[in-house]
């Protein structure tokens, strides 16, 4: 079962990333899949799909209790392609997982979209310089 609910912005431990407060991408709504969603979805194991999520082709949140991930994550029936790199990219320049979250939901004013959306339109490197230049 999907569930669409606003990805609430919450104020972040460091206050030089101004992202955090910004308007929620598509509508103020993102639809969220549970791992059940995604092993139908994805058609794999659980464990596979608890899998993608450890190797960042996918990011997770926990929304009262329950591991979720943006339905836009998903492209053709699999992990969007781009993510991963962005992923790793954003851990690698300390980025939180909420951080990470929250940035690639959130309209980035040097985009003029959300990430997530960008990553989407086929704006790779674009995404990852800003994410790059946010990290100093």
């Amino acid at each position: 079962m999907t569930e669409t609910s606003a990805f609430r912005p919450v104020l972040c431990s460091r206050p030089w990333r101004l992202w955090q407060n910004c308007p929620v991408t598509t509508a103020s709504e993102t639809t969220w899949l549970t791992v059940p969603d995604l092993v139908e979805l994805l058609g794999m194991s659980p464990s596979r799909v608890r899998r993608l999520i450890e190797d960042r082709a996918l990011l997770a949140t926990r929304m009262d209790g329950v591991l979720k991930v943006p339905a836009s994550f998903i492209r053709d029936g699999e992990p969007l392609s781009e993510l991963r790199g962005t992923l790793v990219l954003m851990q690698d320049n300390h980025y939180t997982d909420d951080e990470a979250m929250r940035w690639l939901l959130n309209v980035d004013d040097s985009l003029g979209t959300a990430p997530i959306d960008a990553l989407l339109a086929g704006r790779k490197a674009e995404v990852r310089r800003v994410a790059q230049a946010l990290a100093f």
